[in-house]
C-alpha cells in the first residue's frame, strides 16, 4: 500500500510558509499585443547565486494566438490541506493560466523540468461556457475542493459567443485532477451582477469577491461615459463558502469605481482582508479598504471601512494622454495589491504614477506608509536604478511578495487597451525585483529584464516556484 506524502510546497499554517526554501525561478505570463503570434509563459531564475540570475532561462510558446495570458493560479496548494475537504495526494504541478480574451484556459505542467513547462490541457471557451455559463476567466484560485477561476463575462462574453446580455460573472468550478468544468460555483448568487476577483476566510466557510465589470464594459479600455456614470462596480460580496449562498453586499458607494484585487488576512483565525479602488471620480485619487465584522465579532455582518486614501499628482494637461488630459491631473490608479504571508505589510502599485508603496498593516485599521519607490509613471517615466538612462513606460502592476516577505516582484503591463489609453507612446516591458526588511526597501539592481528581454511581449504577472504571497491560503494557525 502506498505512502501518500503531502506535496512539500504545502504548509499547514503561515509560519510553515514563511520559513520555507526560497524561490529558485518565476513565471511569467507574457502576452503578445497584437495578437499576431501565441502568448508565452516565461521563466526566469530567482536564484541570487546563478550565473543566469535575474534573466529568461525558459519560455513555452502557446498553441494559439489572441488569448491575453492574465492572472495565473496554482492547480493545489496549501488548501488542499484543509482537514474538511482534504486532497493530501495533490500536486503543486500544474499553472492555471487563462486568457482574458479568448476564454481559454491552459494547464502547464512545471514538474518534469521547471524550466520548460508544457502544456498537458486546454480547456475550450464552449467547454466553459457550456459547463458553467461563464467567460473570460479572469483570477485563479486553487480551493480545497477543486479550481475556482472567477469570470468577468457569462456564456456569451467570449469571442465567439452569440453576443447580448454578456454578464452575469461569476465562478467556475474546475476538478483538480481531470481539469474538467463541475460547473458554476454559485447555487444562489443574489443581487451579484459584476465580478472580478474571489478570495476567502477558508476557516470560516466565508468566500468574498470583488467587482470590475462585464466583458463590453472593459474590452476596449476605460469607458468614460461608463466610468463618470459610476457603471463600473464598486461593491463587495459576500458568501456561504459552503452553502454557495450569497449572503450579504456591502456597497462601498458609486464614486469610489472599480473594486478589484482582495487580500484576506492569511492567518485564518481573523477575518479581515484589504481590496484596492482604482479611482474615485469626484478627486481622481485611489483608495484601500478593509472589510471586516461590525463590532469586531465572529458572527456580525460585514462591513467596509476606508483606511487609505493616495491623491492624483497634478501635472500639465500636454503632458498627459487624452484618456486623462481634461483632468490636469495623473490619478495613482492603484491596480494591484499584495499582503505578505505574516499579514504585516501591503504593498500598493499605482500604475498611473509610477509608484510602489509599502504599508505597514500590523493595525490594519491604522495602515502606515514605511517604504515608497518610483519607477515609470504616465509623466515622470522614473527609470530603474540599474539603467538610469532608460526612461520606462508602465508602472508597477501586478505585484508578488515570496513567501518569507523579503522579495517583491513587479512587471508592468495591466490589460492591452489600458496600456494603450495611457501609454498611448507605448508600455514598453519591464520586470523588478525589491529588496524588503525592517532596514528599508528598495530595488534589486542585478534583477531588472527588460525591452528585448521578453522577445517583443508584454508582462503581465508572476507566480514563484513553491508558491507566493497571492496564491495560497493556509487552514491553522
Amino acid at each position: 500500500m502506498p505512502l501518500w506524502k503531502p506535496d512539500p510546497t504545502f504548509y499547514a499554517s503561515p509560519r510553515d510558509a514563511v520559513s520555507a526554501p526560497p524561490e529558485r525561478l518565476a513565471y511569467v505570463a507574457a502576452f503578445d499585443p497584437a495578437a499576431e503570434r501565441p502568448d508565452a509563459l516565461l521563466v526566469l531564475d530567482t536564484d541570487p547565486d546563478s550565473a543566469s540570475y535575474g534573466t529568461v532561462v525558459g519560455r513555452t510558446d502557446l498553441p494559439h494566438t489572441g488569448d491575453e495570458l492574465h492572472h495565473m493560479g496554482w492547480n493545489a496548494c496549501s488548501s488542499a490541506l484543509c482537514p474538511y475537504a482534504p486532497h493530501p495526494h495533490v500536486e503543486r504541478r500544474y499553472l492555471v493560466a487563462p486568457g482574458l480574451r479568448s476564454s481559454r484556459i491552459y494547464f502547464l505542467d512545471v514538474k518534469d523540468d521547471p524550466r520548460s513547462p508544457t502544456v498537458a490541457k486546454v480547456l475550450e471557451p464552449e467547454e466553459l461556457a457550456k459547463r458553467a455559463g461563464y467567460s473570460r476567466p479572469h483570477t485563479v484560485h486553487c480551493g480545497p475542493e477543486g479550481l475556482y477561476v472567477a469570470s468577468l463575462g457569462g456564456a456569451d462574453g467570449w469571442p465567439g459567443g452569440a453576443g447580448g446580455d454578456d454578464g452575469p460573472g461569476g465562478i467556475a468550478l474546475l476538478d483538480h485532477d481531470s481539469f474538467e468544468v463541475l460547473g458554476r460555483w454559485e447555487v444562489d448568487r443574489g443581487p451579484q451582477h459584476l465580478a472580478y476577483d474571489a478570495w476567502w476566510h477558508i476557516a470560516h466557510d466565508v468566500l468574498v469577491t470583488s467587482e470590475w465589470g462585464t466583458p463590453s464594459m472593459i474590452e476596449d479600455g476605460v469607458v468614460g461615459e461608463l466610468l463618470l456614470g459610476r457603471k463600473y462596480g464598486h461593491a463587495l460580496h459576500f458568501w456561504d463558502m459552503r452553502k454557495r449562498r450569497h449572503v450579504q453586499r456591502v456597497d462601498l458607494g458609486d464614486r469610489h469605481q472599480m473594486a478589484l484585487e482582495l487580500r484576506p488576512a492569511h492567518d485564518p483565525t481573523r477575518q479581515y482582508g484589504f481590496v484596492n479602488v482604482v479611482v474615485d471620480v469626484e478627486d481622481l485619487s485611489s483608495s484601500i479598504w478593509l472589510w471586516h465584522r461590525e463590532g469586531g465579532g465572529k458572527d456580525g455582518p460585514w462591513t467596509a471601512t476606508k483606511v487609505v486614501t493616495i491623491p492624483a499628482e497634478p501635472a500639465p494637461a500636454d503632458a498627459l494622454p487624452p484618456v486623462i488630459r481634461p483632468f490636469g491631473a495623473v490619478p495613482p490608479l492603484v491596480t494591484d495589491i499584495d499582503l505578505s504571508v505574516d499579514d504585516r505589510r501591503l504593498y500598493v502599485s499605482c500604475w498611473g504614477t509610477g509608484v510602489l508603496k509599502r504599508y505597514d498593516v500590523t493595525d490594519p485599521f491604522h495602515p502606515v506608509e514605511d517604504g515608497s519607490v518610483r519607477i515609470g509613471g504616465i509623466v515622470n517615466r522614473t527609470p530603474h536604478p540599474a539603467a538610469p538612462d532608460v526612461p520606462l513606460s508602465g508602472g508597477p502592476q501586478m505585484v508578488e511578495v515570496s513567501r518569507d516577505g523579503r522579495r517583491v516582484y513587479v512587471t508592468n503591463s495591466l490589460y492591452r487597451a489600458w496600456d494603450d489609453q495611457f501609454y498611448p507612446d507605448g508600455v514598453g516591458a519591464w520586470m523588478a525585483r525589491l529588496d524588503s526588511s525592517d532596514d528599508g526597501f528598495g530595488f534589486d539592481r542585478r534583477f531588472f529584464p527588460h525591452g528585448d528581454d521578453f522577445g517583443g511581449l508584454r508582462v503581465h504577472q508572476t507566480r514563484l516556484q513553491g508558491g507566493d504571497a497571492s496564491s495560497d491560503s493556509y487552514c491553522y494557525p
